[in-house]
C-alpha cells in the first residue's frame, strides 16, 4: 500500500517549522504539500526542506485537493493539517489501521480517550451536530465526520464523485463560499456502506497562524449538503 501524506497550507510557517520535522519520510511513499499562495514564508520553507509542493490557483480546500490530485502517487491519501491540530505521531497508527482493509480511517477528536483542545463552544457544537445528523440520516456510526485528519483510498474520489463540481455547486452558490469534501466523503462512504474505522486522536491548539473558518457560511452549506444527500446520489 502506497500512502501519500497530503498537507494543505496557507500561511502556516510557525506550524510547519514545529510539525514537519516530526513527520518521518519512511512512514509513507510521498509527502506532498499543496499551498494556497502563502505570503509568510511557508512556500520558501517547503522548498528549502525539499518537500514536493504544488501551488494552487483556485481558492478553497477542495480546489487544493483537486489541483494536488494529478501529483499524488499513492493509492491511499492521508490528509494532515500542519497547523498543530494534527498529531504527527499518530500517522503510523492511522496507516496501520488502513492496512487492515479499511476504505477510510478517521483520526477522531471525539472518540473515547480523545479530546479537542482547539474547539470553542461554537465549533464543538457544530462538529458534534453534523456528526450526529450524518449518523442519523445516512446510517453511519462516526464519532467525528468533519475532521481533516483521515486516510482513505484515492479511488474513492472518483467513485464517490468528490471530483465533480456538481457535487458542491448549488450550496456554494447559495451561500457564497467554497467548502471542503470531508463531510461529503463521510456521507457517501456511509451511503455506500464502505468499511470505515476511527482511532482516537487529540486535537491540540494550533501553532501560530489564523483560523480560516467561515462558521456561518460553511455551517449553512454543510447543513444543506447533509439534507440534500437524502435525495441525490445513490
Amino acid at each position: 500500500m502506497k500512502v501519500t501524506i497530503l498537507i494543505p497550507t496557507l500561511n502556516e510557517i510557525d506550524g510547519m517549522k514545529t510539525i514537519m520535522p516530526k513527520i518521518k519520510k519512511e512512514w509513507c511513499h510521498q509527502i506532498l504539500i499543496v499551498d494556497g499562495q502563502s505570503t509568510d514564508g511557508t512556500i520558501e520553507y517547503a522548498r528549502e526542506k525539499r518537500y514536493e509542493i504544488v501551488i494552487q490557483k483556485k481558492k478553497g480546500m477542495r480546489h487544493a485537493y483537486m489541483e494536488a490530485l494529478p501529483h499524488v502517487t499513492g493509492d491511499v491519501i492521508l490528509t494532515f493539517s500542519p497547523d498543530g491540530n494534527s498529531i504527527p505521531e499518530l500517522i503510523p497508527a492511522c496507516i496501520a489501521k488502513m492496512k487492515e482493509g479499511y476504505d477510510m480511517v478517521i483520526v477522531s477528536r471525539y472518540a473515547q480517550g480523545a479530546k479537542s483542545y482547539d474547539d470553542d463552544v461554537v465549533t464543538a457544537f457544530g462538529n458534534k451536530l453534523f456528526t450526529t445528523l450524518i449518523n442519523l440520516i445516512h446510517g453511519a456510526h462516526y464519532t467525528d465526520a468533519m475532521v481533516i485528519y483521515r486516510a482513505y483510498k484515492k479511488s474513492l474520489i472518483t467513485e464517490l464523485d468528490l471530483d465533480k463540481e456538481e457535487s458542491y455547486s448549488l450550496e456554494e452558490k447559495l451561500f457564497k463560499t467554497k467548502i471542503s469534501w470531508e463531510p461529503l466523503l463521510s456521507i457517501r462512504c456511509a451511503k455506500r456502506k464502505l468499511k470505515v474505522a476511527d482511532i482516537p486522536g487529540d486535537e491540540p491548539k494550533r501553532e501560530g497562524g489564523e483560523r480560516k473558518l467561515q462558521v456561518l457560511r460553511w455551517g449553512a452549506a454543510y447543513m444543506f449538503e447533509v439534507f440534500r444527500e437524502i435525495f441525490v446520489w445513490k
